[in-house]
């Protein structure tokens, strides 16, 4: 049986290979490799696609799991923090470039309808594009990135009363009133669907499912959540994209996010891809060709408005000068919403087919420029802020302060801190002594029970696979200065050790094994040292063991260094040695340590100092130290006094030692 989207699936995602890998020669992002795979399979060009439709559905697929990764990732508290740049700054960009590209347009003679729909279009920003480069350079929680995506949520919500207008601009609704109150019902019991989900019934789904341990269940389930609340919304006359964008908020609040984020990141990388290539199929080369002077200016002209609009909002919001540039750096593209909204404008006549492929053409080149603005957009910003102006400009410019540059996300903010994968018995004891150490630590761990236990006393802990890298990337592995990784699964545990190497190479990677025969395979994959519990605990005993017959603690220290960097062979054969015991230098000959209850109230003893007791003079031992209650007395003098209930660690001959026990004992 022929399936012809299979074919084209092949064709266009086999381009994208061949372009993208030229591409990462010259260090062109792959953003526009997929938009030039676009133009070329498409219609206009080699019209190598013969199921556009379908593309086009697995480019809403794409869509999809875009917001739906926003959505985890921002959070409804992190939403809650930044509600007022959401309404306020997404209502003056949205608002000042509707207002000043309706005038532009109408003094170029362009009707009222057309001029207005315009200005819908060129407000829109690409969700796509920017968060996904955002999330890249990890700047979704700067401040520019904060505003980035409070303005591009008030878009994206927005689009829906957008659509709904756009037939009475056409002059094909008669009662836009009573359409708007229906969808603003459908909102709200939407709303509170979706409350109810998010607080009631997902975390107890996630629960149960988790404790199945079953991977594949998990992400079946988190794919059929997204898709499920992207059809609800969509039955009511909203978006699927915003539905998504809703799922990943209810997902945001469970204590499984993250590890949901990174099973569902490789669907979305597949099918995002096919978003860029069906806007790129779009354009027609002919008209591109024929009017390129036109579209460039008209491509300056839409940037440096975008810009302006942009640059003004977070002005007036009291950003800081640097927010602002790279706010408006980030900004300055047509987006992917606004190419879907075009779709139903040319349907409903308000735009004619000519200034439909003008605006085409403008948003496919401003989406091709996004990657490379956002990718200098540090270094503009310097320039430009070093330039020279006036002094009064630039103290007023320095000046500029807000709360909102001190709004943060509630996520930790990881720096040179212990990652502990694995909260065994080991991980706790770790978790434990970094606490008491105060140094600044993460847990890791996909066991239900055990991260559980850890979230239940309070611990720093994530939920997630290790050996996934959106999980090491979320704990800050490449700013750790150590992780401990303490799992009993070997393969894991080298999986782990790789995936960690891609992003550090300054991180001590300590490993806890149970064989020594998995020592080798560890360190050649990038681990510092490796414990095998076979022997440390064998090391541990004996050098309690030369403890006690008093060996001094840098010979015993020297002993088990070089049973250590030997990769524990003195331990792995006797090697033929025989065993002649020669403890002579291992005790002090006649002596020995020991610890004397004092029990009894003997009134030779108790209450009396050391001195008046005899304990030297009498009985010939040497009190070491007294424990009394829970402290240590080990400033001992001739004056210390012996009390009922302490515990005496002495020095001295047995017999004498043996003696005095019988006087505490009467």
């Amino acid at each position: 049986m022929e399936i012809p989207i299979l074919q084209d699936i092949v064709v266009i995602l086999g381009l994208s290979i061949l372009i993208i890998l030229a591409f990462q020669k010259i260090k062109v992002p792959s953003i526009l490799g997929f938009l030039l795979a676009g133009i070329i399979a498409g219609p206009h060009a080699f019209n190598l696609i013969s199921s556009q439709h379908e593309v086009e559905l697995l480019s809403e697929i794409g869509i999809i799991f875009l917001l739906f990764v926003i959505g985890i990732e921002l959070s409804l508290k992190g939403l809650a923090s930044i509600k007022n740049t959401i309404i306020f700054g997404g209502g003056l960009q949205v608002g000042g470039t509707i207002l000043i590209t309706t005038l532009v347009a109408t003094f170029l003679g362009l009707p009222l309808n057309t001029s207005i729909f315009l200005g819908f279009l060129f407000s829109l920003s690409s969700t796509a594009i920017v968060l996904k480069l955002l999330q890249e350079k990890g700047e979704m929680t700067a401040p520019h990135g904060r505003i980035g995506v409070a303005i591009l949520i008030f878009q994206d919500i927005i689009v829906v009363p957008m659509m709904l207008f756009t037939p009475l601009l056409a002059g094909k609704s008669d009662n836009i009133l009573l359409t708007i109150g229906i969808l603003t019902a459908k909102v709200i019991l939407v709303g509170i669907v979706i409350i109810l989900l998010a607080k009631y019934v997902v975390p107890k789904v996630f629960e149960w499912v988790v404790k199945t341990k079953n991977q594949e269940l998990f992400i079946l389930t988190v794919v059929v959540f997204c898709f499920g609340i992207a059809w609800l919304t969509s039955s009511v006359g909203l978006s699927l994209a915003l539905g998504a964008f809703f799922a990943g908020l209810i997902i945001s609040e469970s204590d499984y996010s993250h590890q949901a984020t990174a099973n569902v990141l490789p669907f979305r990388e597949i099918f995002i891809s096919f978003f860029f290539i069906s806007v790129g199929t779009l354009l027609n080369l002919n008209f591109f060709f024929s009017n390129i002077v036109y579209i460039l200016l008209l491509v300056v002209a839409v940037i440096l408005l975008k810009m302006v609009v942009v640059g003004l909002t977070t002005l007036i919001l009291k950003y800081k000068p640097r927010t602002i540039f790279m706010t408006l750096f980030s900004l300055f593209q047509v987006g992917e919403f606004s190419l879907l909204l075009s779709g139903v404008g040319l349907e409903n006549g308000l735009i004619p087919e000519n200034i439909y492929q003008y605006f085409l053409a403008i948003s496919i080149i401003s989406m091709g420029l996004t990657p490379f603005l956002i990718s200098y957009s540090s270094r503009i910003t310097y320039a430009i802020l070093k330039a020279p102006i006036p002094s009064a400009v630039r103290k007023r410019l320095n000046n500029i302060k807000k709360s909102a540059d001190t709004e943060e996300f509630s996520e930790e903010n990881l720096h040179d801190h212990l990652v502990i994968i694995g909260y065994g018995i080991n991980g706790g004891n770790i978790g434990k002594a970094a606490r008491n150490a105060n140094i600044p630590y993460v847990i890791v761990d996909m066991d239900p029970d055990s991260f559980n236990k850890a979230k239940a006393k309070g611990e720093p802990v994530v939920f997630g696979d290790a050996t996934n890298p959106t999980i090491l990337e979320h704990i800050h592995v490449q700013e750790a200065r150590v992780v401990v990784i303490a799992i009993s699964d070997p393969a894991a545990t080298h999986k782990i050790i790789s995936s960690i190497r891609l992003f550090t190479q300054t991180a001590f990677i300590i490993v806890r094994t149970r064989y020594v025969s998995e020592i080798e395979e560890s360190i050649r994959l990038g681990a510092d040292e490796v414990i095998p519990e076979e022997f440390e605990t064998s090391i541990e005993i004996f050098t309690r063991v030369l403890k006690k017959y008093l060996v001094p603690f840098d010979e015993i220290q020297d002993f088990t260094d070089s049973i250590r960097s030997s990769d524990y062979a003195m331990l792995t054969s006797l090697k033929g040695k025989p065993h002649n015991p020669n403890l002579q230098h291992l005790n002090i000959p006649n002596k020995e340590i020991a610890t004397l209850s004092v029990r009894r109230n003997n009134k030779k003893i108790v209450g009396k100092t050391i001195k008046e007791s005899g304990m030297g003079k009498n009985y010939r031992v040497t009190v070491l130290a007294i424990k009394r209650e829970n402290d240590y007395l080990t400033e001992i003098s001739p004056n210390t006094i012996i009390m009922q209930d302490d515990l005496l660690y002495l020095f001295g001959n047995p017999s004498n030692i043996n003696h005095i026990n019988k006087i505490l004992s009467l």
